[in-house]
């Protein structure tokens, strides 16, 4: 397949791109700068300049390809605006991709979180969580899987809390950088509270299974990790770091504390069974391991 890709110079999106050329597809890359294009140059995709407000772009990126695969988002969690800026902007976006597929019958592979849910692991026939902070997300990704009545073979896979690579990455590496910043490895509450986790390459291997295989209107899990408490993972980038282990207070992560404090264990039992998905890279507890002082 020929393979539009937004968001493929990130931590996911990159390994994606590798994953799909290194399995016969070609790669188009939505690319916002010249750095962009010739990062996804090198790795042999062929980029499209625009950014993910261009609305027209996309839809000409989409109209070349066989299938898209959504990941691009603004990662600036500075304050519930910047937030709210950057979930409207993807919304539009995938509104003007899908419209694009729509009678089709090609895939458009989106992404979300795993929701969370009261004391059990959440799974794939869980809905999305569509109030909070990224409530807009949930919104959003629901009414692209509604696009499958329509002629879109529409699939979203469900991204944990940390998807990592070589100790960074996801909201571990969040605490890392506030742990860097603050002196201090902090969790909120006491630190029980459980985030499933994923390492990057192997979210990578999902998304090309659900691009090839996914029937319209799934859901898919990419969970390694079932939940690591987050005191844990906490523990080990203050090791890393050298520095204390302590709560703190969840207004320290910003909008994003009210994620932070919640357990949110998840389960990809039915993703592994029914896509044949097998997660084969270190666990991030282990992957933390390679944060350097």
């Amino acid at each position: 397949m020929r393979v539009f890709v937004t968001g493929g110079t990130g931590l996911i999106g990159s390994a994606v791109v590798a994953e799909l050329l290194d399995n016969g597809h070609t790669v188009l890359a939505l690319a916002r700068s010249d750095a962009s294009a010739q990062a996804m140059e090198a790795a042999g995709a062929e980029p499209l300049r625009g950014a993910l407000a261009d609305l027209d772009t996309l839809r000409a990126g989409a109209a070349q390809s066989d299938g898209v695969i959504h990941l691009a988002f603004g990662h600036d969690f500075s304050s519930p605006d910047a937030v709210a800026k950057s979930v409207a902007e993807e919304g539009a976006a995938l509104a003007a991709l899908g419209e694009e597929l729509v009678g089709s019958d090609r895939p458009l592979v989106t992404v979300s979180g795993t929701p969370a849910v009261p004391d059990r692991a959440s799974t794939e026939a869980d809905p999305l969580m569509t109030e909070g902070p990224v409530g807009g997300r949930g919104r959003t990704v629901t009414s692209i899987l509604g696009l499958a009545s329509r002629g879109v073979r529409s699939t979203a896979v469900r991204l944990p809390r940390t998807v990592h690579n070589q100790g960074s990455g996801g909201f571990a590496g969040l605490l890392t950088d506030i742990a860097r910043r603050t002196g201090v490895s902090g969790y909120p509450g006491d630190g029980a509270q459980r985030w499933p986790a994923v390492h990057a390459l192997d979210a990578a291997v999902l998304f090309r299974l659900a691009l090839e295989q996914a029937e319209a209107g799934t859901s898919w899990h990419a969970v390694a990790d079932e939940g690591d408490q987050v005191r844990d993972i906490a523990t080990v980038i203050g090791r890393r770091l050298g520095l204390p282990v302590e709560p703190v207070p969840a207004e320290t992560y910003g909008p994003l504390g009210p994620i932070f404090a919640g357990d949110q264990p998840s389960s990809s039992a039915y993703t592994r069974q029914t896509l044949g998905w097998e997660p084969k890279h270190p666990s991030l507890l282990e992957d933390l391991e390679n944060i350097q002082p």
